[in-house]
């Protein structure tokens, strides 16, 4: 009888590039945050990589604002307080400002329904260009005719986790996907040469202000 033996894994870009933003979370301490080694960590991600066979061919442009896609990390495994914190942009982290509410306040919107589990990929990104001095208001309008889905607070940190070089200072980008009970609307914008999460009214244009959306989150198989 012979030995059976695995087949070996077929390497592909969308793989290669899923293997680098998992060392990206084990290097920055996600696994510690959620209470795991970095095994049971990979572990947990695994079965995303299987669903990278269902994504259209396309090329990584974080600099022109278009994503095939990215792994995002859930408030059931790691809450957005900590996450927000493993990136950097340039040698800045993050300046939080949502006074009067905070990061917990703001909860996935009905346009963003989130998979079950500690993480998912977000497929097909799109950083917002086209709808650049737009108020949110009417950009989610335009976001729903086209069958997309506005982005969460957790969505823009992951992106960012992993393409930092996504967020420019002439199209930074509203996380309508995320929301609080009112009009504010979470955004990521550069402030004084440092990322910023803080909220607009969602009735108000900014020139170098879009709405980030995506095509699908895809959960394990």
């Amino acid at each position: 009888m012979g030995i059976k033996t695995s087949a070996p894994e077929i390497t592909t870009p969308f793989s290669t590039e899923f293997d680098r933003q998992l060392r990206t979370l084990q290097q920055k301490g996600c696994a510690g945050l959620a209470g795991l080694t970095n095994e049971q960590f990979a572990a947990q991600l695994e079965p995303l990589k299987e669903q990278l066979s269902e994504l259209n061919p396309a090329t990584f442009d974080a600099k022109d604002g278009k994503l095939p896609f990215v792994i995002v990390i859930t408030r059931d495994l790691v809450s957005p307080e900590q996450t927000i914190r493993l990136f950097t942009w340039g040698d800045h982290h993050c300046t939080v400002d949502l006074s009067p509410r905070s990061i917990s306040h703001f909860a996935p919107a009905p346009d963003a329904p989130i998979p079950a589990g500690g993480a998912y990929l977000l497929v097909d990104i799109d950083r917002g260009g086209e709808t650049l001095n737009i108020p949110p208001a009417e950009a989610i309008k335009t976001l729903q005719q086209e069958q997309r889905s506005p982005l969460t607070i957790e969505e823009g940190i992951a992106i960012l986790t992993h393409h930092p070089e996504f967020l420019v200072m002439n199209n930074c980008f509203s996380l309508l996907g995320s929301r609080c009970g009112d009009r504010r609307v979470p955004a990521l914008w550069i402030s004084e040469r440092r990322p910023r999460l803080g909220w607009c009214w969602e009735g108000a244009p900014h020139t170098r202000l879009g709405s980030a959306s995506c095509l699908a989150r895809l959960g394990p198989s």
